[in-house]
């Protein structure tokens, strides 16, 4: 799979977009069987649904987030809330200063708490940004897909997101991942002691439920889920 949009300068100009979609992963462990970049890779696929299927300014991910639950597992590599928040800040900028007054964040990692402020912020004078996929659209799509583990319980590296890349990029999988299933649906202070207190493996969910055909479903699902986030982020303006 291709992580980078190639658009020219020359197709921008030509679609005269007015909302651009910046997808937001990690880079951080998904056990043994998912690279350090799936949720970049999940986040980017995404992304490229709502450009297929809308007319947005695809851009490239940020592919290193805050992962801090995650330290206790070789690979993963973290930036702050305030980094984030000001990357983002800075292209928003850059942004309104080409005429694009408009943003989505793709968001591929649950742990980006930080990304919920921003959005509010943005906000304050009129719809200017949208955080996709939320919740809903996450238990919709997981209704469509046929999934059958729930959100709080497939947390991480689990049947969704294992499901989304057998699709999407099945190059990325390593073998195991129908071996891997782990359940620590109660995790009461996984702020504080983080992802290694509740698993050995790095899982947390149920990889062995995951198949490409829901990862189809899942992606079909967050596409049509985008028409209601587009059409408010637009109203106005």
């Amino acid at each position: 799979m291709n992580l980078l949009p190639t658009a020219t300068s020359t197709d921008v100009q030509e679609l005269q977009p007015r909302v651009a979609v910046l997808p937001v992963g990690s880079f951080e462990q998904h056990g043994t069987y998912l690279p350090l970049i799936t949720d970049t890779a999940i986040a980017c696929v995404i992304a490229q649904e709502i450009a297929d299927a809308y007319p947005v300014h695809l851009l490239p991910p940020i592919t290193v987030s805050c992962s801090h639950e995650h330290a206790a597992f070789p690979g993963t590599v973290s930036i702050s809330a305030r980094t984030l928040y000001a990357v983002i800040d800075d292209i928003r900028a850059s942004l309104d200063r080409s005429g694009i007054h408009k943003l989505v964040i793709v968001n591929g990692h649950g742990g980006n708490y930080v990304l919920s402020n921003v959005v509010q912020e943005a906000n304050v004078d009129g719809p200017a940004v949208s955080l996709f996929p939320l919740g809903p659209d996450w238990d919709r799509a997981r209704e469509y897909g046929g999934l059958e583990s729930d959100r709080h319980a497939d947390m991480h590296a689990g049947e969704i997101e294992t499901s989304i890349l057998l699709h999407a990029a099945p190059e990325l999988i390593r073998e195991g991942y129908d071996e891997a299933d782990h359940d620590s649906s109660q995790r009461p202070f996984l702020l504080v002691q983080g992802m290694a207190a509740y698993t050995a493996s790095g899982v947390i969910g149920f990889p062995s439920l995951a198949t490409a055909e829901k990862g189809k479903a899942i992606l079909e699902s967050l596409r049509s889920s985008f028409a209601a986030h587009f059409e408010v982020l637009c109203r106005l303006s």
